[in-house]
């Protein structure tokens, strides 16, 4: 009987494409996906451990996966990704009753695993590969305009903060071939945006090819002109004037950039091994803007981190004030087992404190959000369509260039279509408008 399969994912972007990845090495084995835990014979959940949120709200899941189990005895449930491999054989007394575990290095063993757990056998691998990009699978896209494709994974940046080196491994980069091959596949399949991804992408490297990840980008750029590139995410250290040229050479590179600075304090920044400070933070923006006309720059920011002082956190809005990011992850510090912060750095602002720094984060980057937003009202923009918007069968939703979502009225047009809207009103979150 063929087994149908449900695969929850949590997280970013690599989770996504990951669950692309096992959804072909499942396929190739008589599986078949399904869109409803429901139908499922078997459930995965592709799990991330970046915030101790994202692990409870795991957690809470599975307790109902739990219950489903008592009505449904046949029912299988694996937890693969970051939540196992970050906390490895504590998962057995956490998720008591789950058929298997797997770090994001061994999904190559998954069917294996699941045969087994068929059989009532339960099993775990958190090994790490130094060499595992998953090169020649080709994984079972869940849609027809965007794609992602991982050209490198792992990060050997060492935050403090930070649970990625722990449950990612190092980095190690997928061959300049094979992106070009995955590349020609997609915009010959009439692909229209193609997203390049990395734990830490711009530290893409491929020895044998002598080439570092502006070439890269540049070599996808020709081989796929017609199709929006984009590409996620960087650290602020290795964003490069030969990057930036690039990305202002190429006109179907896209004008965003997401560049996380965390703080804007030097001493926080140093308490969390960013290995640069805010005026070299500053400078790079500089750069960037001064290459890039139009380009919109995204941020991560965290609030409370260990040792914050009330001067430290005004840094972080001055930043903010001085940048004007067009938007951004906003986040308080929350202890990751293991990380250096962990083990050597005492968590000692409250957490109210924290909540309300916070606060005040959002609400800062909620109004220049909206008065960037503002400024493109009576603009015409294209805006590739994604997807129906939410609010209305009648109305698409899509992205800029630049990043900026747009919902708009259909007026015949498809998702997939290119289409040129006017901006007729914003929100700091969304521009709104009507087909030209």
């Amino acid at each position: 009987m063929t087994k149908k399969v449900y695969i929850r994912t949590f997280g970013c972007q690599m989770n996504q494409a990951d669950t692309e990845i096992i959804a072909a090495l499942l396929q190739d084995e008589g599986y078949v996906m399904t869109g409803s835990e429901e139908n499922a014979d078997l459930v995965i959940l592709n799990t991330c451990a970046v915030r101790e949120n994202a692990v409870e709200k795991i957690l809470h899941t599975l307790d109902h996966l739990k219950g489903k189990r008592r009505s449904r005895p046949g029912l299988l449930v694996g937890v693969i990704g970051c939540v196992p491999q970050y906390y490895r054989e504590k998962m057995f007394g956490m998720a008591d009753g789950i058929d298997f575990f797997a770090g994001p290095d061994t999904y190559r063993r998954l069917p294996e695993m699941i045969a087994n757990a068929g059989q009532g056998i339960r099993g775990a691998d958190f090994g790490f590969s130094s060499d595992e990009t998953y090169c020649g699978i080709e994984p079972a896209r869940s849609g027809t305009i965007c794609a992602f494709i991982p050209v490198m994974r792992g990060c050997n940046n060492r935050c403090a903060f930070c649970v990625v080196p722990f449950t990612r491994g190092k980095e190690r980069s997928r061959p300049l071939l094979s992106v070009l091959e995955d590349v020609g596949r997609l915009a010959a399949s009439g692909y229209k945006e193609i997203t390049l991804l990395g734990q830490n992408v711009n530290s893409y490297s491929d020895d044998e090819a002598a080439c570092d990840f502006s070439e890269l980008l540049d070599r996808v750029a020709l081989a796929s002109e017609g199709v929006r590139i984009r590409f996620t995410t960087s650290h602020p250290k290795d964003i490069s004037e030969s990057l930036v040229r690039v990305i202002a050479a190429r006109n179907n590179i896209c004008n965003a950039i997401h560049l996380p600075v965390q703080s804007g304090s030097t001493r926080m920044l140093k308490l969390m091994n960013r290995g640069h400070t805010r005026e070299e933070y500053l400078e790079k923006i500089a750069m960037i803007r001064g290459a890039v006309p139009g380009v919109t720059v995204s941020t991560d920011l965290i609030a409370g981190f260990c040792g914050e002082t009330l001067e430290d956190h005004q840094a972080t809005l001055s930043m903010m004030e001085e940048v004007r990011f067009d938007f951004a992850y906003m986040f308080y510090y929350s202890v990751r087992p293991g990380t250096y912060a962990a083990k050597h750095l005492p968590d000692d602002v409250p957490e109210e404190e924290k909540k309300r720094r916070l606060e005040e984060i959002i609400a800062l980057q909620g109004s220049i959000s909206g008065e960037r937003n503002a400024a493109e009202v009576g603009s015409v923009v294209e805006v590739l369509a994604e997807s129906e918007s939410k609010r209305s069968s009648e109305m698409l939703m899509g992205r800029t260039d630049a990043n900026r979502v747009v919902v708009f009225d259909r007026h015949g047009f498809e998702a997939g279509d290119m289409v040129k809207v006017r901006i007729r009103s914003s929100t700091p979150a969304t521009l709104i408008g009507s087909p030209v």
